[in-house]
């Protein structure tokens, strides 16, 4: 259905894709994974056309088949409101709509009727081609499937979260009705209802599907096989299977090329030991004897051109493709929070907890909460029931309608948000790091190499990151500034699945307190103790873990 060869893409002196070749079968539904800045989102513009290759092939087959494409970030004005999102990509049903009502109408005063009818009919089978009369109710099922169907027609785009405007892109691009869908990681900000809502509709999909995610619970319940674009070569590699199937042979395949480095390296080793002893042989029957004793010497000579043949062998072996390379160490995100201060036991204290936006709509009420010291809290709940909004109460950015908030004694909150505002975003990586903690430059650039920041990438505005590279740079931050207590809204989010392992382990290791807002049910699972649900402008505490709340919500 889709056939990709040999691409290959620079930037500068830069390679970012190189041979890299597959196919998309039709119906299959598909994961792209690598780590972040690989180059998976430079691949899927490259497939749309929105990039152009430097060389290589991308044909469909048919050659009609239209692509639909779900970018990590979108570009909504001020002026647009949901229903004008929704008319922009529905303009072909919607001018189809309009030209059959036109010839419903002409049918009545034309004088020849056979063609008004012909118009007619032409007109209607377009429509019905298009969704006909139920596509008003696919909008509504798409809508509400991804929970906004609660939100007028008026609603403005930039009023809603981040997790309401990627189900808004989301919605879109399935109104579309495209032959190939290509998500650029629809799972960002999408509460627990709604990645199971995709994740449902993906399984029922008869469409090809391409999907780029970090999230491992998502590409095993969604894809058969995985697309790996390796870091090293720049290229794709095939494996069948859902991400699980996929980690276990990667696993399998570094656990064989780790053993068959150290086989060839103890054959070298056995090598050398080997022409150094026929070496130092030949050299001592030759110091031990006189010309004239010519047999004698013409054997240590014999002995010195089977050690010079060895060693001949073995160069060529070392030049060949035979070689086995040495493994290389994963250069992977350095996370260590290191020990807090101490503080108090109970850290925080809410006590009937009010807040809105307007007078007349509080987004919550009467929340009374007490969290101790060492607790590892998760906050879940549909997008825009306010869990951020109660993060940034607790962190001393509103004042609380009623009620109040009351912070131990030496508490120290660190804070990672969700849309990176609390970046100065004309400052490079390399000012914010130093303007946090005095240092010079080559610590804050060897502070850091260990968040995969490297060479000139330090002098980059934070206009420049990428949004992976943000989230980065926040998680410096929080280790700098010595923390007690972390309020992280979203902080797996843009991070790619080895990042998203290694917070998990900072996070096991970390010895004060964390409330975090996140989807990532495997981060859910590993990571929280006690479940805080906000929902419907109520706060219900549920203790131990995620799977304890799965099954407790699904019991009611």
């Amino acid at each position: 259905m889709l056939q990709v060869q040999q691409l290959h893409k620079t930037y500068g002196i830069t390679t970012v894709l190189t041979d890299v070749t597959f196919i998309l079968n039709d119906g299959e539904h598909i994961g792209l994974a690598g780590p972040n800045g690989v180059g998976k989102s430079t691949l899927l513009r490259c497939i749309t056309g929105e990039e152009k290759p430097d060389s290589g092939l991308i044909a469909c087959s048919p050659s009609n088949i239209t692509l639909g494409y779900l970018p990590q970030s979108f570009d909504f004005t001020d002026t647009d409101t949901l229903d004008t999102v929704i008319a922009a990509v529905q303009s072909d049903f919607m001018a189809a709509e309009t030209a059959l009502q036109q010839s419903t109408e002409a049918l009545s005063t034309a004088a020849d009727v056979d063609s008004a009818l012909q118009v007619y009919e032409e007109a209607l089978m377009y429509f019905e081609a298009l969704g006909g009369y139920e596509r008003e109710q696919r909008v509504a099922e798409i809508l509400e499937g991804l929970d906004l169907g609660h939100l007028t027609g008026s609603t403005c785009v930039a009023t809603l979260s981040g997790g309401q405007k990627t189900r808004l892109g989301l919605a879109t691009l399935l109104l579309h009705q495209s032959d190939i869908l290509l998500l650029d990681e629809p799972t960002n900000h999408l509460d627990i209802e709604a990645l199971d809502w995709l994740e449902h509709f993906i399984q029922r999909s008869p469409k090809t599907i391409l999907v780029v995610s970090h999230d491992r619970e998502f590409l095993d319940r969604t894809v058969s096989r995985i697309l790996y674009l390796d870091p090293e070569t720049r290229s794709v590699k095939s494996y069948l299977g859902n991400y699980s199937a996929f980690a276990a042979a990667r696993d399998h395949e570094h656990e064989l090329h780790v053993e068959n480095w150290k086989r060839q390296q103890e054959y070298i080793g056995r090598t050398k030991q080997d022409i150094a002893r026929l070496k130092g042989q030949a050299l001592r029957v030759e110091g031990n004897t006189t010309p004239s004793q010519p047999n004698i010497r013409r054997l240590a000579k014999k002995v010195a051109r089977k050690a010079r043949s060895r060693e001949r062998k073995l160069e060529r072996y070392l030049e060949s493709d035979e070689r086995v390379e040495k493994p290389r160490q994963t250069w992977g995100l350095n996370l260590d929070f290191g020990t807090p201060p101490p503080g108090a036991q109970v850290v925080l204290h809410l006590e009937a907890v009010s807040f809105g936006y307007t007078q007349d709509a509080p987004l919550f009420q009467n929340i009374s909460l007490d969290v101790e010291h060492r607790e590892c809290i998760a906050l879940v709940g549909p997008n825009g029931a306010g869990k951020t909004t109660l993060l940034r109460l607790i962190e001393g950015c509103f004042a609380p309608w009623e009620g109040q908030i009351r912070v131990g004694s030496n508490v120290r909150l660190g804070v990672l948000s969700q849309e990176h505002d609390i970046l100065d975003q004309h400052s490079s990586v390399l000012d914010i790091v130093r303007n946090t903690r005095s240092m010079s430059e080559t610590e804050a650039r060897q502070f850091l190499h260990f968040f995969l920041f490297a060479g000139d990438s330090v002098f980059r505005s934070v206009t420049q990151c990428s949004l992976g590279e943000r989230s980065r740079l926040q998680l410096a931050l929080l280790v700098l500034q010595g923390c007690n207590v972390l309020l992280l809204d979203e902080p797996l989010n843009h991070l790619d699945i080895e990042g998203r392992e290694h917070f998990e382990d900072a996070l096991e290791a970390f010895e004060g307190t964390v409330i975090a807002v996140a989807h990532d049910r495997a981060f859910l699972r590993s990571f929280a103790e006690r479940i805080i649900e906000i929902r419907e402008g109520k706060a219900r505490v549920f203790a131990g873990g995620f799977d304890d709340y799965v099954r407790h919500i699904q019991r009611t």
